[in-house]
């Protein structure tokens, strides 16, 4: 019985082959980038998942409110995990991560930069499951001159992964004995590091600093572990340890901090959320967004939906054709629901069809979808052996759910109505008497028109970062990289720059606006540390040159000079820091902070400056309190380029003097607009996706509109000859059927509007600056939408109006 069921719907699916092929290619557009919409969303999730005690881990997360900000950081403070491992019997094991950085290796005369090196405590293989495949996991970081590093490493700097007892030298060449060797980091990975050194090399890992925050803290619960009841035990945990240190600084108790209106918390922050919810500004690694989780998911639905009601629509348009076939079936004897079944088989099949095709489709738009998303899927066979039955019941769910209106529609028909050519038999089952379809035209449209507004919105906003005024000049700037390597003769490397043709300045200095790198203190009007005048701000190690680099405007005061020996203990604010002070004109005044982390020690520092705001942080935060210092800091060394020069020809002068003060090291840069551009990609990759989806999805829309508009016109054949043989044109006959169509367009438009601007509106609301909606977005969004739909309609209704009346009045 099912083989006959088989033939017969694909014998009718071959009779429409127009129908077959727009119903096919709408569902395999559909399904297929609904199939790489899911892969990226798996891969989002899968984060961390690789460790096998992932469920146990949590990060020891830090919520302070004080000096004015209100932050939740990823770090906690030095002596923190091995107070938590002696106090806490619902842990079982603790382990401290910290970024290092980039690093110089030695091989052979040539210096390599690694960019992903990292301390950890000896107890990162205890918590975290990385394989080693050479080494004794239990003592690898233990030895302060010990590294361990991935397999990636030891054959790229040895050939061979079996390097335990090899030397590397590193930075300065300082030799490091490695101890491990381990797997590759997995890419679903919230940190990965090439080079591991121990936590015992970095002093200020041994400090009993508790108001300081320098390492990210993870623990490991027991089996059975309620990190709720652990969150719970945090208060008392934190007067017994932080209280009297801030009771030494602040001469404050825990109780007259947090009734000030401040507050220093620990909360633990579970390992499978951190890449998607975690947005710490000292988190290890960028981060993916929860909310493009979401939204690409929403976009799957929404253009596999519109695919789906492209089939409903399409299928009961046809029913006219199809009601005599129902009439003559049912007098024959078939009961309803072996028609049902015939037609649901017929549903099947093409999103069967549909499904393999974008299987196939999917495969070979997976490259591009990784360009476009910064990705690196892989369509592997174990990937598509474990996707095969879960793809298999899709199609089952979604032939039945694509094909249920138009099977139980048809199978309706009363046989005796049908034969005598009642319902089903003439236009009243075309587009003029399908309300239903009506509605899921409008569905369709108001999809794509909200796509197509959103993507408006998101490319007028990533504009507006681009072109905003940040406060300072990043067109123009080179930045090379590794200037530490250089030691003393950094200094001298950057006059050298400085004489350079077309070079207009440079500046000695790591802490940069595009890298967001730099250190943060708290800093006082009193010597009593009084917590209530307290502001809690960035500070930025630079050189009398920094300024004037970048383009910094100066407000009030002056800039730093070498020449005045006071200009040591010099310090100079940003707006936002001026405006928190209870001084009128802060040039002039005195200012206490911390010198040290024990907080036994008090900097004196005076403000000589005020320089205008400007964004050193993301656009999608305000611009918080910033403080310079006088310090060299030869991180990387910044060059103005004289906005007429040969960039290119600058660049190899450079290159040049770099070779000459250091000839056994590569010369790595960057350009800060690179840079700036770098810190917003994911927004551009959103954006980039959107105009995909949305293109797409007008595409499949336009499939089905397509195949409606040819319906209409086949439908009502007879009535266009006659109103041609009485006298009307080409023109007017177009607007007669496209009228029909053009109108549920516009309902789509005024239907999505207020849904895309409530949608567009909290999107943007995550930016602290951020441009305002303008009903030009929509307008023009509608446009686009209504003169796609009227090229899709016109193009068939005026085949149908151009064609000869005498055809369609001899036709029976």
């Amino acid at each position: 019985m099912f083989t006959n069921y088989f033939k017969t719907a694909l014998r009718c699916l071959l009779k429409n082959k127009g129908f077959t092929a727009i119903n096919v290619l709408g569902l395999t557009l559909g399904i297929a980038t609904c199939l790489l919409i899911v892969f990226y969303v798996l891969d989002e999730l899968s984060y961390d998942r690789y460790n096998e005690k992932a469920d146990r881990i949590y990060r020891v997360n830090n919520e302070i409110r004080f000096g004015g900000n209100e932050k939740v950081y990823a770090s906690s403070p030095a002596p923190a995990a091995v107070a938590l491992k002696r106090d806490f019997p619902e842990i079982e094991q603790v382990v401290r991560v910290e970024s290092r950085g980039r690093v110089r290796v030695k091989k052979g005369n040539q210096y390599i930069q690694e960019n992903y090196s990292g301390y950890a405590d000896s107890t990162l293989f205890s918590v975290f499951t990385l394989p080693m495949i050479d080494g004794d996991a239990a003592v690898a970081l233990r030895a302060p001159n010990s590294v361990v590093i991935t397999e990636r490493t030891a054959r790229k700097y040895f050939s061979r992964p079996d390097v335990v007892g090899q030397v590397l030298l590193v930075d300065n060449d300082q030799p490091y004995k490695i101890t491990g060797v381990i797997r590759d980091f997995p890419p679903e990975s919230h940190f990965h590091f090439d080079l591991i050194f121990p936590m015992a090399a970095l002093a200020d890992s041994r400090q009993d600093a508790w108001l300081t925050n320098n390492f990210v803290t993870y623990v490991l619960l027991k089996p059975g572990g309620d990190a709720g009841k652990v969150d719970a035990k945090f208060p008392s945990f934190l007067r017994k340890y932080m209280g009297p240190q801030l009771m030494s600084a602040l001469h404050l108790t825990i109780e007259d901090f947090e009734q000030a209106g401040n507050y220093y918390r620990f909360r633990l922050f579970p390992l499978l959320k951190i890449h998607l919810w975690s947005n710490c500004p000292d988190d290890l690694f960028p981060n993916g967004n929860i909310d493009f989780v979401y939204i690409f998911s929403a976009i799957a639905l929404m253009i596999l939906l519109i695919a789906c009601i492209n089939f409903m629509n399409l299928s009961t348009a046809r029913s006219a054709n199809r009601a005599r076939e129902v009439g003559v079936r049912k007098v024959l004897g078939s009961p309803r629901k072996l028609l049902v079944l015939q037609f649901l088989t017929e549903s099947v099949l093409v999103t069967l069809a549909g499904a393999a095709l974008a299987v196939l489709l999917g495969w070979m738009l997976l490259p591009l979808f990784n360009m476009l998303s910064g990705k690196e899927l892989v369509a592997s066979w174990p990937v598509l052996r474990l996707l095969a039955p879960v793809l298999i019941v899709f199609v089952l769910i979604i032939g039945c759910l694509a094909g249920s209106y138009p099977a139980f529609y048809l199978s309706a028909f009363r046989p005796v109505e049908v034969l005598k050519g009642g319902k089903g038999s003439s236009g009243a089952a075309g587009v003029k008497g399908g309300r239903l379809r009506s509605m899921l035209v409008v569905f369709q449209f108001s999809i794509s028109f909200f796509l197509i507004a959103g993507t408006l919105v998101v490319y007028q906003q990533i504009r507006y970062m681009q072109s905003r005024d940040l406060g300072y000049d990043r067109s123009h700037v080179l930045i090379v990289q590794n200037t530490y390597s250089l030691g003393d003769r950094a200094r001298v490397f950057k006059e050298d720059v400085k004489q350079l043709a077309g070079v207009d300045d440079a500046t000695l200095a790591s802490s940069l606006p595009t890298n967001q790198d730099g250190d943060w203190t708290s800093f006082f009007e009193d010597r009593g540390l009084d917590q209530k005048r307290a502001i809690h701000s960035a500070l930025w190690s630079v050189d009398e040159d920094y300024l004037g680099t970048l383009g910094i405007q100066l407000r009030s005061g002056r800039n730093f000079s070498r020449e005045m020996g006071t200009d040591s203990s010099a310090v100079i604010i940003n707006e936002s820091f001026a405006k928190m002070l209870t001084y009128k004109d802060p040039l002039g005044k005195t200012l206490y902070a911390p010198a040290d982390n024990s907080l036994k020690k008090i900097a004196t520092c005076h403000v000589i400056g005020v320089v205008r705001d400007f964004n050193f942080r993301s656009l999608q935060e305000s611009v918080t309190p910033l403080a310079f210092k006088l310090n060299d800091d030869p991180g990387t060394l910044s060059i103005r380029i004289h906005s007429g020069s040969n960039v290119p020809s600058v660049l190899a002068r450079v290159r040049e003097k770099w070779s000459e003060v250091s000839p056994n090291e590569a010369f790595a840069y960057s350009f800060m607009e690179q840079d700036f551009e770098g810190l917003y990609r994911a927004e551009e990759r959103v954006g980039q996706l959107f105009v995909t989806f949305s293109s797409l999805a007008i595409l499949i829309a336009c499939l089905g509109l397509f195949g409606l508009a040819t319906y209409a016109a086949e439908q009502r054949t007879k009535e266009i000859g006659i109103r041609k043989v009485l006298g009307a044109g080409v023109t007017t006959i177009v607007g007669m059927l496209s009228g029909d169509f053009i109108r549920l367009v516009l309902l789509s438009v005024v239907i999505a509007s207020p849904l895309a601007w409530l949608a567009m509106r909290k999107w943007l609301q995550t930016f602290a600056y951020r441009i305002d909606i303008s009903i030009w977005v929509f307008v023009a969004a509608g446009l686009i939408a209504l003169v796609i739909a009227m090229l899709t309609v016109s193009v068939q209704t005026y085949r149908a109006a151009s064609a000869s009346p005498v055809k369609s009045l001899k036709a029976d």
